[in-house]
């Protein structure tokens, strides 16, 4: 991990988020992963945890992701997990306490966010990110939703309104020596 460079947030690619409306961005986000650990890029690759009593529980009955192998990271991106950092949280965003501690160790200050679910996770880590002064990117392509398109696209109006309509880019609109393409 290098110091002040540009970090890839991984949101949440967990074998329980993983359904028949968001398989097909799995690929994609290998490949980007292999491409930007080439390059040298920082990854973050978090993880939720579900658990007992959570707000999710009691507030939408849905007690997934509490045990493996749905809260594992996909198998696919188990060759490149080593290269990164696995935060667990319990929460939408990578601002947890241990995530706020490894941002500032880091100083990464700009933020690119991919994985599952566009309308949620992947949304509140870029909102988090906009409100903690980084430069927040949500890289569209690489980012679908469990609960469809309709969801994903939902995902992105909102953060083009929170974040910034520039900051919603396409893979084609990363820099070209963050991902060696």
């Amino acid at each position: 991990m290098t110091t002040g460079q540009p970090v890839l947030v991984v949101t949440d690619m967990q074998n329980g988020f993983v359904r028949e409306q968001s398989a097909h961005v799995v690929p994609i986000i290998v490949e980007l992963v292999r491409c930007w650990q080439k390059a040298g890029g920082d990854t973050l690759f978090t993880r939720y945890l579900n658990y007992p009593g959570s707000p999710f529980e009691r507030f939408f009955g849905w007690s997934k992701l509490q045990s493996a192998p749905e809260m594992e990271i996909v198998e696919e991106l188990a060759p490149y997990l080593d290269k990164g950092i696995v935060l667990d949280k319990r929460i939408c965003s990578p601002f947890t306490q241990d995530g706020e501690e490894i941002f500032t160790r880091f100083g990464w200050a700009d933020v690119y966010f991919c994985g599952i679910a566009t309308e949620s996770c992947v949304l509140k880590g870029a909102v988090d990110a906009f409100e903690r002064n980084l430069t927040s990117w949500l890289i569209e392509d690489a980012s679908a939703s469990h609960a469809g398109p309709q969801a994903h696209e939902a995902g992105l109006l909102v953060a083009r309104r929170f974040i910034g309509p520039g900051q919603v880019i396409s893979l084609s609109g990363i820099p070209s020596k963050l991902t060696m393409h």
